[in-house]
C-alpha cells in the first residue's frame, strides 16, 4: 500500500498595499493528512505551511505573477497537464518557486514532469522557508538553473514500491534503478554524480528522511546563482530581484 497526502487548503489573510494602490494578496494553510493507497511512497509530510493563492491555480501550481509560478503542493498523474496548461496560459513563466513540495504520488508522472521544466530552461527556486521533499526533489534538479536560498530545506528518502520492495531489493541497473540514474544524467549529472546521489538518497529507508539545508544540498548536486529572473548574489546563493 502506498501512502500519500490530501491537502485541506484553507483561507488565511489578506494583506493590503498603501491605499493608494491597494492589492490584496491572500494566503493558504496547506495541512496534510495520511491516507493510503495502492502505488508507490514518494513523499514526506511535514507541519502545516503557509503558501500564496497566487493570481490562477493549475493542480499543484500556483502563478505567483507574469514570469513566476510556485510548487505548493504533491504531484500526480494529472500534473504534466497542468504544468502545460499553465505554461500556454502564462508562457512568460522563467522561474519555478518551490515552497511546499511533500513529494509525489505518481513516480513516472513526476520525471516526465521533470523532463518538461528542464526542456523549459525554467529556473527552480526554494526560498527561504521553502521545502522540497522526496520526490520533489527530482523537480528541482530539474531547473535550468537551481537557486536554493540558506533557509532552504531538503529531505531525501528511497522509494518503495506496493510490494515494499526499495532499490536494493533491485539489481543496481535493474531498469526501476536506471529509470532515475538516466534521468539525473539528463539533468546535467555526469555518470558519478548520479550514481553518488542517487545510493545517497537510497542509504535512508523510506519511511524515515535525510534533511539537509542548501550548503549541504550543494555538496551532492551543482547549484547555480545566476539565471533568467534575475541578477547574482554570489554570498547568498539566490537570485535577486
Amino acid at each position: 500500500m502506498r501512502r500519500f497526502a490530501a491537502l485541506a487548503l484553507v483561507l488565511l489573510a489578506a494583506a493590503a498595499a498603501p491605499a493608494a494602490a491597494q492589492q490584496v494578496v491572500t494566503y493558504e494553510v496547506v495541512e496534510e493528512e495520511v491516507i493510503t493507497e495502492g502505488g508507490s511512497d514518494r513523499f514526506v509530510t511535514s507541519k502545516p505551511t503557509v503558501v500564496p493563492h497566487g493570481i490562477a491555480q493549475f493542480g499543484p501550481f500556483r502563478v505567483l505573477d507574469s514570469g513566476r509560478a510556485a510548487l505548493v503542493d504533491v504531484t500526480d498523474s494529472r500534473s504534466p497537464s497542468a504544468f502545460a496548461a499553465m505554461l500556454k496560459a502564462y508562457p512568460a513563466i522563467a522561474e519555478l518557486e518551490m515552497i511546499e513540495c511533500p513529494g509525489t504520488m505518481d513516480d513516472t508522472a513526476n520525471l516526465r514532469l521533470g523532463r518538461m521544466i528542464h526542456a523549459r530552461g525554467l529556473v527552480t527556486h526554494v526560498p527561504n522557508g521553502g521545502s522540497v521533499r522526496s520526490g520533489a526533489v527530482e523537480l528541482f534538479l530539474a531547473g535550468a538553473h537551481r537557486v536554493a536560498d540558506r533557509k532552504a530545506e531538503f529531505a531525501v528518502h528511497s522509494w518503495e514500491d506496493e510490494d515494499g520492495r526499495q532499490p536494493a531489493d533491485f539489481a543496481p541497473d535493474a531498469p526501476v534503478n536506471r529509470a532515475y540514474l538516466d534521468y539525473y544524467h539528463e539533468m546535467g549529472m555526469s555518470e558519478i554524480e548520479a550514481r553518488a546521489f542517487y545510493n545517497m538518497t537510497n542509504s535512508v529507508p523510506n519511511r524515515d528522511a535525510r534533511w539537509m539545508n542548501a550548503a549541504q544540498m550543494g555538496q551532492w548536486v551543482k547549484l547555480e546563482n545566476a539565471g533568467p529572473a534575475g541578477t547574482t548574489s554570489l554570498d547568498s546563493g539566490r537570485v535577486l530581484r
